[in-house]
């Protein structure tokens, strides 16, 4: 019969393989699940409904060595394992915090981290999810479904909602919850409201977190919200902070092959600039497809400067018109994009869209804001700005406006971010409610 150690940070138990619910809810505010193996015999056999060269599973402990472990369901197909050769070279173990773990968007992307779609085949995780009073039980859910799913590169889960406890020791921190826009909600009363969630994340990331976390804000306002949580942190460098663009630049991609008749693989250097919001500026002038600039491809000015441009700024609000809700999935497809842009180094002469700390860009941009630029990787989570990029008359007037936005919510927030007594003059109403 197959055995398995399990370690919660309150008691040890020893359980059967199938027998691993996640954590009685009558357990504190913390919860931890730590799957460690006992050393099997030589011959011991276990089931499995995965491929065996892909797989890394709790080792066995047999009285018997020749006779075949008892079945437990997915079990029930049996090969020989070779796990200790497989894991030998594997990566030291990273940790990735998730806050808002039980929503949508993590829905998605937890699965996508626990395969190695992600860091890569030989890097093992441990999860830690971040939820709420409300998400507990719900999020409980979400560590069962990553247990069922018998992910070898999955290590640990743990969830909570305590971010002090969570974030312990995080080396990537994935900020997802936020509070939605409700209808009739002024903007300035969205950014306060979400600006403390992630003021108060910022301080628990200073107190817990590895020095050299880097943070992917996801939450709206995006980069409002990596303002706040960066400003919160004074012990963690600024430039580790991000603020999720990466879907937009991939709409803008989808748009541009759309409208030159190719695949998607053909469209690089594909810069957002500015707030993740409708002010965001789509630039084509720098834009590349198939190697030759846009504006060679595409002849049409009027289309880039008006039909392209709105579409992709629109895109979050006219998905929600048509199915009720914001974009969950591609949203998680994009934030796996963005970290691998950070863990893999850039192509040869292409960039990547990411909001950033803008002190010091090249670009004469406002000091002091989170403004979505052109970076480039080397692969080892930290990122340069693009210096080899042009501006025209259009482009300059467009960033001037989605900078004057950030900058009008930095001074709403101002209370959050330690610079004095907030001043809400925010312009037009130009984010939708919950658009992604």
């Amino acid at each position: 019969m197959a055995v398995t150690q399990f370690n919660p940070t309150c008691s040890k138990t020893h359980l059967h393989s199938s027998q691993l619910p996640f954590l009685s809810r009558t357990l504190p505010r913390h919860r931890h699940c730590t799957i460690a193996p006992l050393h099997r015999t030589q011959q011991a056999r276990i089931c499995c409904s995965v491929a065996p060269n892909e797989v890394q599973v709790p080792a066995v402990k047999t009285s018997d060595p020749k006779s075949k472990p008892e079945c437990y369901g997915v079990f029930c197909l049996t090969y020989d394992l070779r796990a200790e050769e497989e894991t030998r070279s594997w990566k030291k173990l990273i940790n990735i915090a998730v806050s808002g773990a039980a929503g949508m968007i993590a829905n998605h992307l937890l699965f996508k981290l626990a395969s190695g779609e992600v860091f890569g085949p030989d890097q093992p995780i441990a999860l830690k999810l971040l939820g709420s009073e409300r998400s507990i039980q719900a999020l409980e859910g979400v560590a069962m479904e990553l247990e069922d799913s018998l992910f070898p590169l999955l290590r640990e889960v743990s969830i909570g909602i305590d971010p002090y406890e969570v974030f312990q020791d995080a080396e990537w921190a994935l900020l997802i919850g936020a509070k939605p826009r409700g209808p009739g909600m002024e903007r300035a009363d969205l950014l306060d409201i979400n600006g403390q969630i992630y003021a108060a994340q910022g301080r628990a990331l200073n107190a817990v977190a590895s020095r050299n976390v880097k943070v992917i804000v996801v939450g709206n306002p995006c980069n409002t919200n990596a303002l706040i949580c960066l400003k919160n942190a004074p012990n963690i460098p600024a430039k580790n902070f991000h603020a999720l663009t990466r879907l937009d630049e991939n709409r803008a991609k989808c748009q541009l092959a759309l409208k030159a008749g190719v695949f998607y693989d053909k469209v690089s250097n594909v810069t957002i600039w500015g707030n993740h919001s409708t002010t965001q500026v789509p630039d084509f002038l720098n834009a590349r497809i198939d190697g030759l600039p846009v504006k060679e491809v595409v002849k049409d000015q009027k289309w880039l400067e008006e039909e392209f441009t709105e579409k992709v700024q629109k895109r979050g609000g006219a998905l929600i018109q048509k199915w009720g809700r914001s974009s969950a999935a591609s949203t998680s497809v994009s934030i796996v994009d963005a970290i691998r842009s950070l863990v893999t180094p850039t192509p040869e002469g292409d960039w990547f869209s990411s909001g950033v700390y803008s002190d010091g860009n090249p670009y004469g941009i406002a000091e002091g804001i989170v403004f979505s630029m052109p970076c480039r990787s080397k692969g080892d989570g930290d990122y340069e700005l693009v210096k080899d990029v042009i501006f025209d008359d259009y482009l300059q007037q467009r960033i001037a406006k989605t900078e004057a936005e950030l900058l009008a919510e930095k001074r709403c927030v101002a209370h959050l971010t330690g610079e004095g007594i907030a001043v809400c003059d925010l312009p037009g109403d130009t984010m939708l409610p919950g658009e992604m």
